[in-house]
Formats: structure tokens, C-alpha cells, sequence
């Protein structure tokens, strides 16, 4: 049986290796440390929210997982938007809706708590279907640092009507650390 759940201690670890394994299958090793040590990061840091660190499990075994932390655009909006960074589903359980049931969920718990849009940056195809359209279109742009294989590889979702309102500004990861290497 599938079940989703919030981050619990136990597992902690076996969600890192989920996301280094899938990372490193997908991309390559150097892709997996990095997403791996991203997590690592966000979860020392003031924006972690564990409530929205959200596991599929089948079995006690971790096969699914996507993290939504705080985020900020110019020092603005971090009671209103969230980051969907990463995402991970076991290679052998891709194609199950798997992601689609951890976002989806996320989504209404990140609403729940207050949060009125998502942000993310990746291969458009994987979410659009999702409810994420070009964050260009909407007045969030890649801030210099950032380098992205297309502006619609960053993306923003509602998760509420008006949930983007008044949200515009340049992105910049420079907080994270990790990313600013």
C-alpha cells in the first residue's frame, strides 16, 4: 500500500539516498551529490518547512519524494511562495503518478498553511501538467546567476485564486550555499 507522508527522523537518510540514486541515474554522480547536498542544505536552513517534505512510501520503502521550502524574491514574499526543490521518484516507479499525487498533496497543504503560489525550476514537460506555467510571463524572471536552457524552464503555480498577485521580481539562489559554488 502507498501512503504519503511529512518527513519523519526515520526517514531522514533513506530520502537523501532516494534523491542522490534518481539524481545520479538521470543526470550523473556529480548531479546526485549536488540535488543530495541542496536537501541538506535547505534543511539547516530558516526556510525549511518540514510539514512540506513529503514522502510516498509503499511498504515502509521510500519511492517518492519532493520538497517545499520558503522562498524569497528580492527579500519579498516568503509567507506567500514556496519552492518545489527536488523531486525524486524511484526509477522502477516512475510513470505512476507518484509525483503528480506527492505535488498535488503539497500543493494543499503549502495552501493549508497559508502559501499562495509554487515556484520551480525544471524540464517544463514535467510540470506543466501540473498546474506550473513560465514565471517570465508573470514578472519573475532568472536573476543573472541564474542559468537557465530556457526562460520556461522556471516556472510558478497558484495555489490559490490570485495566488501570484503582486509577486514579481528576480530570482537568485544566492542564499543557498550549494548553489552559489
Amino acid at each position: 500500500m502507498r501512503t504519503i507522508t511529512s518527513m519523519k527522523p526515520e526517514y531522514l537518510l533513506p530520502s537523501l539516498e532516494l534523491v542522490e540514486q534518481v539524481f545520479t541515474e538521470h543526470e550523473n554522480a556529480d548531479e546526485g551529490k549536488l540535488v543530495r547536498a541542496l536537501v541538506e542544505e535547505i534543511r539547516s536552513k530558516k526556510y525549511y518547512l518540514p510539514e512540506l517534505e513529503l514522502l510516498m512510501l509503499e511498504d515502509g520503502d521510500v519511492i517518492g519524494y519532493v520538497m517545499f521550502s520558503r522562498f524569497h524574491i528580492e527579500g519579498k514574499y516568503e509567507d506567500r511562495l514556496v519552492l518545489l526543490s527536488p523531486a525524486a521518484v524511484k526509477t522502477s516507479c516512475q510513470r505512476q503518478g507518484i509525483s503528480r499525487a506527492l505535488i498535488e498533496y503539497g500543493f494543499r497543504k503549502a495552501a493549508e498553511m497559508g502559501f499562495t503560489a509554487a515556484m520551480v525550476e525544471g524540464n517544463p514537460a514535467n510540470y506543466r501538467s501540473r498546474g506550473f506555467n513560465t514565471s517570465a510571463r508573470r514578472g519573475i524572471v532568472a536573476g543573472p546567476n541564474i542559468h537557465l536552457p530556457h526562460e520556461d524552464c522556471l516556472m510558478v503555480a497558484e495555489l490559490v485564486p490570485g495566488g501570484l498577485e503582486g509577486i514579481r521580481g528576480e530570482v537568485d539562489y544566492g542564499f543557498y550555499d550549494i548553489l552559489s559554488e
